[in-house]
């Protein structure tokens, strides 16, 4: 395939810094398109999709490492329109995603791979074109488009690192979901392809029914229901508890999250949603016999095991019925601040 023509310069959006939140994002008509380095792979950015650490980046709130300015958006998709004279892995037309810690190739998390994070450390996504280092990128499975592609990147390999990278889940296991954000909707649907059985838990009527067209065996409305960690067991067989539970809410959730998991269970610990630290004590894990384990996205050999099996189970991830476009990224923040969405908000990159 012959490589397509590449501009000098392109639109791209821009975090400054974090005294001035959303107003600290500039939208750069005429920045230059990077170069190529002899390992490099350049991106024509189709799709892109937020998640609420892009959110909290300008506002200041963002505990792991970041510098400024930066490209913000860890979650792309595109075509390799360039490639560098020592890469071996891309050809030009290849369709590609980004992979969230660039230098998480696999095993556990390193010191260098907690430093590489797009959109934080590394430019991101929310661009029209992105240089990356052949190795920090993923093909994509071919049922999905590139907004769909794009959402992977950070809440479906998050859910599966959880589901799958320490204790995988195996078919007829049970599996505890909070809430209807990206990680609890991309669980919920890798858990019933693997054949598990899942409980969802929710704030109302109008998204429980959605989760139940997902798959959802169970679905507990938290709001009516303070006790539903006693309910979730009891939903299990002999009442023994849930094998995996996504722990997603910190201090509103951990205390029920706790009840409802059984002994060597796996707790993945990936949000803060409460707003503070649960004050659980440590002893926690003996005194109920149970794995609490610290989830930061995911390697990239997870990422390629993940997209496999979308692809094999044809899954398509759920998106925000409102799109918008580069140009609209403001808006897009604006719309995800205000908790207007249901799945995941993407970005259309032209």
């Amino acid at each position: 395939m012959a490589a397509p023509s590449i501009p000098k310069t392109q639109k791209q959006w821009v975090v400054k810094d974090t005294e001035h939140g959303f107003d600290g994002m500039v939208y750069e008509k005429e920045a230059p398109v990077p170069q190529v380095g002899e390992s490099d792979v350049l991106v024509r950015m189709h799709g892109a999709s937020l998640n609420f650490r892009d959110l909290i980046i300008p506002r200041g709130e963002y505990f792991f490492e970041q510098k400024f300015p930066v490209v913000p958006g860890s979650d792309g998709a595109g075509e390799v329109v360039a490639v560098g004279p020592k890469v071996t892995k891309w050809k030009v037309g290849d369709k590609v995603m980004t992979l969230f810690n660039q230098y998480h190739q696999s095993g556990p998390m390193n010191p260098k791979a907690m430093v590489s994070g797009l959109g934080g450390v590394i430019d991101g996504t929310l661009r029209q074109y992105g240089v990356f280092d052949q190795e920090g990128l993923v093909r994509m499975p071919s049922n999905l488009s590139y907004t769909e592609a794009a959402s992977l990147v950070c809440a479906g390999l998050t859910s599966w690192n959880a589901l799958f990278g320490l204790k995988p889940l195996k078919p007829g296991q049970w599996v505890l979901v909070e809430g209807t954000g990206g990680v609890s909707l991309f669980a919920l649907q890798f858990a019933k392809a693997q054949g598990a059985h899942v409980i969802a838990t929710t704030s109302s009527a109008e998204k429980g029914e959605i989760l139940k067209k997902l798959g959802a065996d169970h679905v507990i409305n938290y709001k009516e229901n303070e006790n539903w960690g006693e309910t979730v067991r009891k939903l299990t067989p002999n009442g023994e508890g849930v094998d995996q539970v996504l722990e997603l809410g910190g201090k509103n959730t951990v205390r029920e999250s706790i009840k409802a998991i059984k002994y060597e269970g796996v707790m993945s610990a990936i949000g803060l949603l409460g707003g503070e630290m649960p004050k659980e004590s440590i002893m926690e894990p003996l005194l109920k016999v149970f794995i609490v384990r610290g989830v930061y996205v995911g390697p990239k050999d997870l990422m390629e095991d993940m997209a496999k099996f979308v692809e094999e189970k044809d899954i398509h991830p759920v998106l925000e019925k409102k799109e918008f476009t580069l140009d609209q990224l403001r808006e897009a923040y604006d719309y995800m601040w205000a908790a207007k969405h249901f799945g995941k908000v993407v970005i259309k990159i032209d």
